[in-house]
């Protein structure tokens, strides 16, 4: 067995084109893709994708909103000590320093999901950006990984980024809370990335394909998705159909558990529950 590190859209091109087995990623599937690749997607674990920050002598916890996380990504907003960002940070001395703009490369699933709810809470963003696992960014500098996006903007004053929310915790970069459609500032952890989930699916719990960004919910992380599997509907080689088989039934019980040891979220029961009868009827 191989497993390739090639990114979402890659790995969506190479399944599409009968390379390997499945791929993996954070983009949702088109219907050009489904039909043409004849592609399904499954969502295995959730995430969370945390705006990081590094300011210095500020040791409080930033506010963020997804409308200035758009203007800081689209160039409009330059220095900390906007007025954007001083209103939602009264009790916070910022500086009247640069904002370091640090993104992802193309074909990168975290871009997807950003841009996502970026999109959603920006409407000029939506205009010029739109949702894309490869943004054309008008500023800032690429972090091929999302280890190293951390450790760039760790180590960067002044420094903006966004990573998945187990790379922030493992290295202890500070976490932005994120203005959520209920009004409410909340910073990712595990508990308010599943309630982002919960609010999308219940009481259905078989959405599979679903945006998690911007959802419902006071106690949901805003900037939440699901991480897919990508598969062929059929398979021609038994065999191998038979070893995917195998790895999708671990996948959905030991590597469940596996993967909340790692930092990510684990599909609640109920849809957990729906994938595994999902995954019955393709057999």
């Amino acid at each position: 067995m191989r497993f390739l590190p090639v990114g979402t859209s890659e790995g969506i091109k190479q399944i599409s084109h009968g390379a390997g087995d499945f791929a993996a990623g954070e983009a949702q599937l088109t219907e050009t893709q489904k039909k043409d690749g004849d592609l399904i997607e499954l969502p295995v674990v959730l995430i969370g994708i945390v705006p990081i920050y590094n300011i210095p002598d500020v040791h409080q916890e930033l506010r963020l909103s997804g409308e200035v996380l758009a203007s800081i990504y689209l160039g409009d907003i330059k220095v900390w000590n906007a007025p954007q960002i001083a209103r939602l940070n009264p009790d916070i001395p910022l500086p009247n320093l640069a904002i370091q703009v640090i993104n992802r490369p193309a074909g990168k699933g975290s871009n997807y999901v950003f841009t996502d709810f970026l999109s959603k809470a920006s409407a000029k963003f939506k205009n010029e950006m739109g949702v894309s696992p490869s943004p054309k960014w008008p500023v800032g500098e690429p972090a091929e990984r999302s280890s190293d996006m951390a450790e760039k903007v760790k180590n960067t004053p002044g420094a903006i980024g966004y990573v998945e929310y187990q790379y922030a915790v493992k290295t202890s970069v500070s976490q932005a809370a994120v203005l959520n459609s209920a009004g409410r500032f909340v910073r990712a952890s595990t508990e308010s990335i599943m309630a982002a989930c919960q609010a999308v699916e219940s009481p259905q719990w078989n959405r599979f394909s679903a945006s998690l960004t911007n959802p419902a919910g006071a106690d949901s992380f805003p900037i939440t998705s699901f991480s897919w599997i990508y598969l062929r509907a059929k398979s021609s080689d038994a065999a191998r159909a038979a070893a995917l088989s195998d790895l999708l039934q671990w996948l959905y019980s030991d590597g469940e558990r596996f993967a909340q040891q790692e930092g990510y979220a684990e599909l609640p029961a109920p849809l957990l529950a729906s994938v595994k009868k999902k995954l019955k009827e393709l057999q």
